[in-house]
């Protein structure tokens, strides 16, 4: 048996709709697998040879800690009996990594490392950290201890694989990239796109809020009458209507939409655009091309491979906004080249980023 350790399996972050797709898709020869999750916002799921253990979990700063060590004990007593074979623990959060019992074999899938979220991979630095450099010198230290234990890392990309060992790491390191449900994001052939523009993610400094609000303004200039959705919320949330409210009459600030809604979005858009500096693999960006948008987006190593520049989208050179915001335009004036990036993207998620095939190599891992 594989046991899976993330403690926000019910949330709506990019750790937990992947865990989601993941399960979702298992092969019908799947060994067994068991998710130690928290009960925080549980919902009623299923899968078939899946076991869901709960533990509470709150939103109280020592919850998690309580939390990691209950799962500690779980792990430890499965792995004791003979049922557990390999624990596959996820981070972020980092806390539970620290108290996995050192006798199970660790399989670690690193999303995002704070390497990237600091903004100390890309030299100079594209943005500033919100953290303190004793804060991260401690969640460093954390990071270089979890993956100490692990025997194998997944990672979503070659940047990832690259912060990876940056913190010395000398074991195996697997890249396998996250991915959509192709089941679930389908075209619409009878939405009305009255969307030109599409954000759609967290509203923080590492996601690009600054310069979102920096092309929003320049794309309105440009284009009196363009129409920008942006979905999503974060620590920058009022700033940026604070930013915006101006351009209430093209622009509308969706907030935090239920993930069954955010499909609406992507029917009604014509182009998906971000300006966000960091990511695991981005699932926006992902479930964007799915449903056949081309990507407008900055020309970051994460993105390699997936928005191919002049193919499913365009790659700009990070902060420059008036090309960017060119590229936009060039892909809403001339709608039939956009629609062929857009399927080219949607082809390319069926062969390379669709979780049927994704869940068979996570697996492969493990075997």
């Amino acid at each position: 048996m594989i046991t899976i350790v993330y403690p926000q399996f019910y949330g709506i972050g990019g750790i937990a709709r992947y865990l989601d797709s993941f399960l979702q898709n298992l092969p019908p020869d799947h060994p067994p697998i068991a998710l130690v999750t928290g009960d925080l916002q549980r919902s009623d799921r299923a899968y078939p040879g899946v076991e869901i253990v709960h533990i509470p979990l709150s939103t109280a700063r020592a919850s998690l800690a309580r939390w990691s060590l209950r799962a500690r004990h779980i792990v430890h007593e499965r792995f004791q009996a003979g049922s557990t074979k390999w624990v596959n623990f996820h981070w972020p959060p980092l806390i539970p990594g620290l108290v996995l019992p050192a006798e199970v074999p660790l399989v670690l899938t690193a999303h995002t490392t704070y390497l990237g979220m600091s903004g100390r991979f890309e030299q100079p630095p594209l943005f500033r950290s919100q953290w303190s450099d004793v804060s991260l010198r401690g969640r460093f230290w954390i990071e270089r201890r979890v993956l100490a234990r692990a025997s194998k890392v997944i990672v979503l990309t070659e940047q990832a694989r690259q912060e990876v060992l940056h913190y010395g790491f000398s074991g195996e390191i697997v890249v396998i990239p996250n991915g959509a449900d192709m089941r679930q994001f389908t075209p619409g052939s009878t939405a009305e796109k009255n969307i030109d523009v599409l954000f759609c993610g967290r509203i923080e400094r590492r996601k690009g809020s600054v310069p979102m609000v920096l092309l929003c303004r320049r794309l309105v200039a440009q284009n009196p009458r363009i129409r920008i959705a942006i979905v999503g919320y974060g620590e920058d949330e009022a700033w940026v209507r604070e930013q915006l409210h101006t351009l209430a009459a093209n622009i509308t600030l969706a907030g935090k939409v239920p993930f069954s809604d955010v499909t609406a979005y992507y029917r009604r858009s014509k182009v998906y655009a971000s300006t966000s500096y960091y990511e695991g693999l981005p699932g926006t960006c992902l479930e964007a091309m799915a449903m056949g948008l081309p990507a407008v987006v900055w020309d970051l190593l994460f993105y390699r491979g997936l928005v191919v520049d002049g193919v499913t989208g365009h790659r700009v050179t990070p902060n420059e906004v008036n090309s960017m915001a060119q590229r936009i335009a060039e892909l809403l004036d001339e709608v039939p080249r956009a629609g062929r990036m857009g399927q080219a993207g949607r082809e390319l998620l069926l062969n390379d980023y669709n979780w049927t095939k994704l869940a068979v190599d996570v697996l492969r891992v493990f075997r």
